[in-house]
């Protein structure tokens, strides 16, 4: 059913939506990348636990998730029929706000409590991105399995540096 409803869609209107969800997952980390500030005096001055991972850990890790995320993106709009296309659309969507909010709330916001929060919102939508689009492509499921593994890693980060600060 899959390979009937991806071969209906026309390759250059995909070709369309993956740049459209390349350019979107660019925005967004161009605008996370503006709002986070290792070096201000606050982040600096916080106890952040010995596991944490070295900064240039997370340039590495968002980069291929980012790619992941355009991917999966781009082959859940190919592969899940509507009207459920449009509401992982949505989700998609949704998860990208998400994602440039934590930074914010985060780095220019100075709240780890805050931030705690909405990234239990950014799991769920990752989760529920998952679990949407399983029936319909199993690859761009797996493809959010690391973003989840290092959102859920990333939310146990951000509530020990809002316990110990």
């Amino acid at each position: 059913m899959n390979e009937v409803l991806a071969s209906a869609r026309p390759p250059t209107r995909l070709a369309a939506v993956g740049a459209g969800w390349t350019a979107a997952v660019t925005a967004v980390a161009v605008v996370g990348g503006l709002a986070t500030d290792v070096s201000s005096d606050w982040y600096r001055g916080l106890d952040r636990p010995s596991w944490q991972p070295p900064g240039p850990a997370f340039g590495i890790a968002w980069t291929i998730l980012y790619v992941l995320i355009a991917i999966a993106a781009t082959l859940s709009y190919r592969d899940v029929p509507e009207p459920r296309r449009r509401i992982v659309m949505g989700l998609f969507a949704a998860n990208l706000v998400l994602n440039v909010a934590w930074t914010w709330i985060f780095f220019q916001g100075e709240d780890p409590v805050a931030a705690g929060v909405e990234i239990l919102f950014l799991l769920a939508t990752i989760i529920g991105l998952i679990r949407l689009i399983w029936p319909h492509s199993r690859t761009a499921s797996l493809m959010l399995a690391p973003y989840a593994a290092w959102v859920s890693f990333a939310t146990a980060l951000t509530w020990t540096i809002a316990a110990n600060n």
